[in-house]
């Protein structure tokens, strides 16, 4: 391993790129990882509100349980965060995020802090299963884990109860097999489309709902030449909510699109937003989608020896993971292309 010696403090500027709270996620995870002490200011610098929200601290918290952390700063509204890990994470832990707050990023940190364990890790989190400006629990179980089976981490996530914004009240687990060792991947190509399977649902809502977005979503893909199959969920949770979620497996990895759903918006355009999501990831013949694009970053950052992804659509996240992990593993890493448009990303990672 081409780890940093000694235990110099890392310091990261929470506002470069993106400058929001993925930055203080992974910076935090990672550090778990490599069991190397912190530190991230200007956290959150570049939002409305910057600092600590409720949804950040209870990272911060469960990363602190997780790794024996000793922690500064972990408190609504903090701007630095001093994060210094005694041990690598395993073993059963339990959040409630108390607001609507995204289950998926809880478990974006949760995931990353695992690699490399020894131990299993299990994480039951209650909170919002499917909110805005967060994927969906479901890609992150249909899309995103099969991806990182890819590159050897298995996790597995169940879905208890669906949470939407503003009550939230949703509840899922988190596992994590440990043991495991991360491995490097080249992913150039989508490869050919095997299937599309989807799931819509509707919480506390007719069961039209489902059935709506989901028939919307099948046929504008049927329009492209392929069948999907979209199951209808119907259940109740603390307050209304409903979306969908499409994942296509191809030869090499999966895809995804998702869209949410809110009030006044109809059912049908909200399953032809993911419908567009998804053929727009396909069209681009690049084998990861933006999400899955971003969040795999840190993984490529922890395999050893090059990794080489495309990406059908570059976002601003994807770029601050890769700049985080130059500042943070000391790894080299590069990319092609423009924010918003497709993009390639080269890793060379230190092995861990």
């Amino acid at each position: 391993m081409n780890l940093r010696e000694g235990k110099t403090m890392i310091r990261i500027d929470g506002s470069v790129g993106e400058g929001g709270g993925s930055i203080l996620r992974y910076a935090l995870a990672l550090a778990c990882v490599i069991r190397e002490p912190v530190e991230v200011y200007n956290v959150r610098a570049r939002r409305s509100r910057p600092g600590l929200r409720p949804q950040h601290l209870a990272v911060v918290r469960l990363l602190k349980e997780m790794a024996d952390a000793d922690v500064e700063g972990a408190e609504v509204g903090s701007t630095r965060v001093v994060f210094r890990p005694r041990r690598r994470p395993g073993g059963r832990f339990s959040v409630d995020i108390g607001t609507a707050g995204s289950i998926s990023l809880l478990f974006q940190a949760a995931l990353a802090a695992s690699v490399g364990s020894e131990e299993d890790v299990r994480v039951e989190a209650v909170g919002g299963t499917d909110v805005p400006r967060a994927p969906p629990i479901d890609y992150m179980k249909e899309v995103f884990l099969k991806n990182l089976r890819i590159m050897g981490v298995e996790a597995r996530i169940e879905v208890v109860r669906r949470g939407h914004y503003p009550r939230g009240g949703g509840r899922a687990v988190l596992e994590v097999r440990g043991g495991g060792r991360v491995r490097p991947i080249r992913l150039v190509e989508r490869g050919d489309v095997r299937e599309i399977r989807g799931r819509a649902h509707a919480t506390s809502l007719p069961g039209h709902v489902a059935e709506r977005m989901a028939r919307s979503a099948e046929e504008r893909i049927a329009k492209e030449g392929w069948r999907a199959w979209v199951e209808r969920e119907v259940g109740e949770g603390l307050g209304p909510g409903a979306g969908i979620t499409l994942w296509a497996k191809t030869s090499v990895s999966t895809l995804g699109g998702d869209s949410l759903g809110r009030r006044g918006k109809p059912s049908e355009v909200v399953g032809l937003e993911a419908a567009e999501a998804l053929i727009g990831a396909l069209r681009s013949g690049a084998p990861m989608d933006p999400h899955s694009g971003d969040m795999v970053i840190p993984y490529l950052a922890l395999a050893p020896g090059e990794s080489e992804i495309r990406i059908s659509r570059l976002t601003l996240h994807a770029i601050s993971n890769v700049k985080l992990c130059e500042s943070l593993l000391g790894v080299s890493a590069e990319f092609e292309g423009e924010e918003g448009g497709p993009g390639r990303v080269v890793v060379r990672g230190i092995g861990i």
